[in-house]
């Protein structure tokens, strides 16, 4: 096992246990932390709750990671973290996201989720982050990539090479089964591209501490 290989799972705050997505959220990260990854989320209620609770039942050595947002409504961490930071801005959070991800699931989600895709797809675009796969997960993404598609690229605003990272799945164990795939094939490269030594120098030199020191802390655990 590649040490360290985290899934970052992100997805609404809003999504309550005993729906689908909840429970197909939970046997992901069940999956991912039975496999031996560690696991980040936002560290809050809804499907962060279910990906955090999916990884500590699993009873592995996989952590079980939370960064929350500290926010007048709707962020409190969940109960089921064994590593958790809060951060004040948004724009630190995630750095510290992409610093600590090798692969990221988007679950279904709204603004926050939205962000957050479209920031580690920018970071992929540009090259500062590694080649890193975004796996949307759910029927919700279905016309919002057709939509991507038919609209923007046919339109030339961003280029077909750009999808090159993005794959969509609809059931839980194709998401257990591509991440797995997509690792299996890293561990043939010889000294692979890592997000926490490609991106981390952005999160060393920021002028703001609060998540420096966390990102080196965590790599003790």
């Amino acid at each position: 096992m590649d040490l360290h290989y985290r899934v970052a799972i992100f997805g609404s705050a809003r999504i309550q246990e005993g729906d689908q997505d909840y429970k197909d959220v939970f046997e992901i990260a069940k999956g991912l932390a039975e496999s031996g990854f560690d696991i980040v989320t936002g560290g809050g209620p809804g499907l962060m709750q279910a990906a955090n609770a999916g990884t500590q039942s699993a009873q592995s050595s996989s952590h079980s990671i939370g960064l929350n947002i500290k926010l007048p409504r709707e962020q409190e961490p969940n109960s089921f973290l064994d590593i958790k930071q809060e951060f004040s801005l948004f724009s630190n959070r995630l750095d510290t996201f992409m610093a600590l991800s090798d692969a990221v699931i988007v679950a279904p989600g709204g603004i926050g989720t939205l962000l957050e895709l479209f920031y580690a797809w920018q970071l992929v675009q540009v090259e500062h982050i590694c080649e890193t796969p975004i796996i949307l997960y759910g029927q919700i993404w279905k016309n919002l990539l057709q939509w991507l598609e038919n609209e923007v690229m046919e339109r030339n605003l961003f280029s077909k090479s750009d999808m090159h990272m993005i794959f969509h799945v609809t059931e839980p164990l194709h998401a257990v089964d591509l991440i797995k795939q997509i690792h299996a094939d890293r561990l043939q490269v010889e000294h692979a591209c890592k997000n926490f030594s490609k991106y981390r120098k952005a999160i060393q030199t920021s002028k703001d501490a609060e998540h420096a020191g966390y990102l080196t802390n965590l790599l003790k655990q």
